[in-house]
This record gives structure tokens, sequence and C-alpha cells, in this order.
């Protein structure tokens, strides 16, 4: 599969062409941290055409394709695309979330009482128009009422009007491939709404632009006083401890102890490398055992759909401290009050939290998780009955918190480092404060350099910490730090960083063309040593192999390495185990009927897994395997297949025999990549499933299957054969397997 990146470039009907960027309100549903592997909606005029960008994770080049309306080529051309364009998406786990349709359909049947006019914006499958239309269907009269949905981006917008017309609600429901601050009253539709039924929320609330949305919808769209589901939204947050969160941020104090010596973060420049300080989506049940709670839960602000919001907001509060700690953290969630009456809520607390209206009923999903807002630095001493000053800040798509005690005050990340100032994401900069790490790239660079005495050296990928540490290591060497995704701002780090780091500017050279390297750039030198961790800025969100981008720009480079470049890493592995992962296959399996209207329609195009027609399968999705609700290994780790990066890129194939050591279900197989970084196999670097700061790749299968280990009297599978082949024109990686 070809990710896609979050642009699309609208075409109106006249020649003239037009790029629209929207504010994120009017997206539609999508993972909640976004990656190039994800899309995003923006304007349509009424050709209904759109260009979608394509990236291919090999080269990191990109090409427009079409997505176009009421054409049947174009028709031909979605239905073999569409399975790319959304099984990405979060679509799939939302429609499983029993919970939450449950909590929609009593709610629009509890409010929906008469003929009425009801506008869903973001209809998604248009599941709660069909709601509210059959809500209408059994109130008297119902001729007089209609359902207005309203969806920004065109291939959703093709996919509902198969499920309503499926479900017989092709008549029901009047569609707009619109955002909703392009539909008119008296141009689109006849009178303004009476009733609105909207879900456009994300993990922190605010984040898909609930409040701007909102605030149009009032002005223009919906009548004074109108009815809406849901009613109302709260957010709650709790302050915590907890040492996992503060190396997920903290990388200023937590790369102290590296015997390296390197500074990413020097003394002086505390921000220079850092998180972006906002609310990062996070399963926090997964780390709750490893969470030291210092406060009671605490309200932070209430949302009203049905009247207009602000788009500033603040709350302070005066928080009692519970427990002796450290302050690393708040961790917050919101709870949907969805009918006016206040009987029917929707949760997104995690497991700890007991309120009756926040108790959770056993759904793990993904689409929604609790959010984490770390506190710059080591955090805030803090002893129990000790009062803590919390600020809290909306704007219309963000929350952001500052808090101090008597005798501290914390400042946030902020762009004192200037042009210099590089964030990036937790896990990038927990892996570059972690003390194995480092010495394991310490031991594959001094391995490496101990065979060359003035090497040219080129640093293929983004890595800021291998450019640094190559100079460091050889006083002899010159560096040529590609840094594809980095660029200038790589280069404005470097310059801040260096002299820190006693390296003088003219050692490390940051290739800016957008060309290949030749040898004339490099003065007819050969290059010695090509290295990379391997990382890319931005594709933190990729499946593991899409870091073969190395493999590609070692290929591309050929012409300028020398018949005897020394290449980190040297190699890699493609490992796997076969899993039990109850929660992730239920969020991602095939949709029968939810609330009674059937969505089998959408399985193929959502990557749903189980009862696929032949020879579809579902297709192999990044996740964190660590916060993935219950998991269970079920066999040994085990090797699918190497791949050799001292030759060029190629297509590669491998097969393994799969033992089974445990007893249980199998839902499919975890897919991880380890980097062998030396050619004596001495430093390998995995990033399997016990590795917290990696995603892993997850195929899973269409029906679980009962398995254990040989000489069991269960009758269980003990085997199974798994088969892969890489294909380097695309970097996809296919997986299939017999049982046996």
């Amino acid at each position: 599969m070809i990710p896609l990146l979050s642009k699309t470039l609208t075409i109106p009907s006249l020649p003239l062409l037009r790029l629209t960027l929207t504010p994120h309100s009017l997206l539609t549903r999508f993972t909640s941290t976004p990656t190039p592997t994800q899309t995003r909606p923006m304007s349509s005029d009424s050709t209904q055409r759109v260009f979608q960008l394509k990236l291919d994770p090999l080269t990191g080049n990109s090409e427009w394709v079409i997505i176009e309306d009421g054409n049947k080529e174009e028709e031909e051309t979605f239905k073999s695309s569409s399975h790319a364009l959304l099984a990405t998406t979060s679509y799939l786990d939302m429609l499983n979330d029993d919970t939450r349709n449950r909590a929609f359909r009593e709610a629009i049947d509890k409010t929906i009482t008469k003929p009425c006019h009801v506008l869903d914006i973001g209809a998604g499958t248009g599941l709660l128009s069909m709601m509210a239309a059959r809500a209408m269907g059994t109130c008297d009269d119902s001729k007089k009422g209609m359902v207005t949905a309203c969806e920004s981006y065109l291939p959703m917008v093709k996919l509902m009007r198969k499920v309503l017309n499926l479900n017989g609600m092709g008549k029901n429901v009047k569609i707009f491939n619109k955002r909703s601050d392009e539909l008119q009253v008296g141009i689109d539709i006849p009178s303004r709404a009476d009733v609105l039924v909207s879900e456009i929320l994300d993990s922190e609330l605010l984040g898909e632009g609930l409040i701007p949305t909102l605030q149009h919808a009032h002005d223009m769209l919906l009548v004074d006083n109108p009815l809406t589901v849901p009613y109302r939204a709260t957010t709650y947050g709790q302050l915590v401890e907890s040492t996992f969160l503060w190396k997920l941020h903290d990388l200023s104090n937590n790369e102290e102890e590296a015997s390296d010596g390197i500074r990413l973060v020097p003394a002086g420049l505390d921000t220079i490398l850092c998180v972006k300080a906002k609310q990062h989506p996070m399963h926090c049940d997964a780390i709750s055992k490893e969470i030291n709670l210092l406060s009671e839960p605490f309200k932070i602000f209430e949302f009203d759909f049905w009247k207009r919001p602000d788009s500033q907001g603040d709350s302070k509060l005066l928080i009692k401290a519970t427990n002796d700690g450290r302050i690393h953290a708040v961790v917050s969630w919101w709870i949907l009050q969805l009918d006016s009456e206040g009987t029917i809520f929707y949760s997104t607390a995690p497991r700890w939290i007991t309120s009756p209206i926040a108790t959770h009923t056993g759904n793990w999903c993904d689409h929604w998780k609790q959010c984490v807002w770390f506190i710059p630095g080591e955090g805030i001493p803090i002893s129990k009955g000790e009062e803590v000053h919390l600020h809290a800040v909306h704007s219309d798509t963000s929350v952001s918190y500052n808090l101090a005690t008597q005798a501290t005050e914390i400042r946030e990340c902020d762009s004192i480092a200037g042009d210099s100032h590089l964030t990036l994401s937790p896990e990038r900069i927990a892996i570059y404060g972690d003390r194995k790490w480092r010495s394991c790239m310490l031991t594959a660079l001094n391995n490496l350099l101990q065979a060359r005495v003035h090497p040219l050296c080129v640093v293929a990928d983004d890595s800021v910490f291998l450019s640094l540490l190559v100079a460091h290591l050889s006083k002899t060497s010159n560096v040529i730090a590609l840094f594809p995704g980095l660029r200038e701002r790589g280069v404005q780090y470097l310059k801040a960083v260096a002299d820190v780091n006693g390296i003088t500017a003219d050692r490390i050279e940051v290739f800016q063309k957008k060309k290949y390297l030749t040898l004339n750039d490099t003065k007819q030198k050969k290059v010695d040593l090509l290295i990379g961790e391997p990382y890319y800025y931005g594709n933190d969100g990729m499946l593991p192999w899409q870091n073969f981008r190395f493999w590609k720009e070692r290929t591309m480079l050929d012409s300028v390495l020398a018949e005897d470049v020394l290449v980190m890493p040297c190699k890699a592995m493609l490992k796997a185990c076969a899993m039990s992962l109850p929660d992730l296959w239920k969020s991602h399996r095939c949709l029968s009927k939810i609330e009674d209207f059937d969505h089998s329609i959408v399985n193929n195009t959502l990557g749903a897994c189980g009862d696929l027609p032949a020879p579809l399968e579902g297709p192999l999705l990044p996740f964190f395997i660590w916060q993935c609700g219950e998991t269970k290994e079920l066999s040994e780790t085990f090797t699918i297949m190497e791949f050799d990066f001292s030759k060029s890129i190629g297509p590669c194939y491998g097969k393994a025999q799969v033992e089974f050591t445990e007893q249980g279900m199998c839902h499919g197989f975890v897919l991880w990549i380890d980097w062998v970084m030396d050619a004596k196999n001495s430093v390998v670097l995995t990033t399997g499933p016990d590795e917290r700061y990696w995603k892993q790749g997850v195929k899973l299968l269409s029906q679980p299957v009962a398995v254990g280990g040989r000489g069991s009297s269960t009758g269980n599978c003990c085997s199974t054969l798994i088969e892969a082949s890489f294909d380097p024109s695309s970097g996809e990686l296919a997986v299939k397997h017999v049982w046996s």
C-alpha cells in the first residue's frame, strides 16, 4: 500500500485551478495522530473532483491522484484504490464501537420525537443520518421531516451513498459533498435545521474543529435553541507521576547519563529539541501500573452543543495533591452527555476512574484515547496536601496547560531557540535519551571507524545524532548529512549545537540539493561510510519496513560509494510473532449490522478483517502493540527473511514454519524489523513488541484460530507456514499464511 499525504486539491468546473486550505474544523474521521499514511479532505465544488496526494515511502516523492464523482471509469479506479485510501483511517474502529453506536442511537430516538429538519455534519457512512431518518419514520406525518448529511471527503461520500442505498434510505437522506461552512440556507437547504446530530470529536475533543463547526452551524444553519445530539461534553484531568511519560519528553535530563559525549540538548538550549507542546493521544491504561496518581480527577472545560461556543476560554483551578511525587504530566479525557436529561453518557476516561458516568464498559477502542500533556523538564515536585495552580486555556482546536506551585514556575517548550528549534515525536525524544540505544550506536560506529583513517561519511537519513556522533568520534572524518526530511531545519539545528559538541562548522556539510549526491559534490572522493539509524522525519506512524527508504537511498548513491564501502545498518531482518490480539481484532473485524443498519458493503474499503471474499485480505497496519489492549504471545519470535544492504535494493522473498508454544486464540501476526548494525552481528537493534518506542506491523487473520503447542490434546492448530514478499517498486510487503 502506498500511503497518502494529508492534502487534497479541489478542481472546480471552470478551467481555473484552486488549492483550498481548510481549517481542521470540518475534517472527517482520521486517526488521532496525523501521519504520512493519512489523508485530509479539502473543499469540494459542484463537480466533486479532488486530487489526492500519494506518497512513495521509499523515495519521499509524491504524485496527485484524481478522485472524481459520477464517472464510471473513475468509479472503477475508486474501487481499486479506495482500500488504500481509507484502510489507515479510524472509521472502521469507530463503527465497531458498540457502546458509542448504542449511545447515539438511544439519544437520537429520545431527541427526535416529531418530523423536523435534521442536519448531520461529518456524516461519514451516514449512520447517524439513518438513525435520525428512522426516528422520524416512527412519527406522525413523517414526510414533513428531512435529513441533510454534510460530508466533505469525497471517498467517504461515495461510500455513504452505497450504505444508504443498501439500507433503502437513499431517498431519506440528502447528501452534500461540502464542508458545512459551504452549506447555504436557501440555496442548498430550504431552511435552518431544527436538530443537529454530529460526531466530529477526536481524543482531545476539539482537534477536529468542534468549536468553529458549531459556531458556523449556530450562526448560519440552525434554528434558535436547536436540539442537539450530543448535548454537552465535559473535559476532565488528573495530575500523574510516571517515569515512562517523563522519558517521552525530557531529553535534556535523560541524555545526561549517556557516555558518548554528545549533547543533543546543550545547557542553556533546553527547548532546541523537544516534543511539541500539545496534548498527545495515548492509551494510558497500558501504563496504569507505572502511574502514581497525584490528585483526584478535576473538571476542566464544559462545551454545550446546543449553544454557540466561544473560540477562547480558560479555567483556573487550585488542585490539592493526594500523594507525594513529581508531576510529570496531566492526563485528560472527556465525557459526552448525549441527551438533555443527562441519562445517556459516553466516556473516554481511563479504567482507573470509578465515577458512575465514566464507568468503562470494557470496550477497547483506538479511535478515542486519553490525552497526555507533558510538564516540561523534570516536572514539579509535590507533597501530599500541597496545592497546585493549574491554568487551562482552549483555542478553537486545542487545549494547553500551565502549572505552578508556590515555589515553582514551569516554562513551556517554546521557540526560544529560534530557527534552530526542532520538535520531534515523543518516541523519538525517548529514543535519543535512551542509554542502551545510544550505547549500541556508539559501539557500532566505533567498530566501523576502526577500519577507516580519513573517512568520508554520508548520513543518509534524518539522524542529527549520528551526524554529530561520527564527527565527534573521528576528528579526521568529513561528514555529509542528506537530511531528506529535516533539510534546512537540520542545518539550523547543527549550527546551534555543533560548537557546544566541539565540532567545527566545516566538519559536517548538509547536502541541500534536490538531486542525488554525485562525485562533483564530494570533490571526486568516494564515500567510505554510509550510515543511518534509519530514521526519516515525519515517518513515525508508518510501517517498520517503510524505513527501507535507507536501502533505496543506498541504491541511488551507488555511483559515489567506494568498492569497500561500509554500510550501517548492514542488513535488516523481518521478524514476527503469532499473537492473541482480541481487542485489536474486534475493533477491525468485518461489519454486518450496526444498530440494524447493514454496513457490510464498507468492509473491503475500510480494510476490515474477517469474511472478506477471496482473494481479498485485510491490510498490514501500524500499531504500538503495547497499547493494543489485551495481548499474548503464542509463538517464539521467528525470522521470515533478511535484507542485505550491501547490495542494491531488489525483490525479496522468505518463509518460515511457525510452531505455536502457547495455547490460545491466534488473531494475527505482529511483524517488525531488527536492524543489524555491523557485519559481525554484534549490535542488533530490535523494534519488536517489547520496545515501546517503535510501531510494529500487524496482519490480522480473517477469523481467529485456536492454537496450541505440539502434543496438546485439544486438537488445536500447532503450526503454520508464513510467506512474505517485498516489492522494491512500492515498498509494499505482502504476507500470507497456510495452516497445518
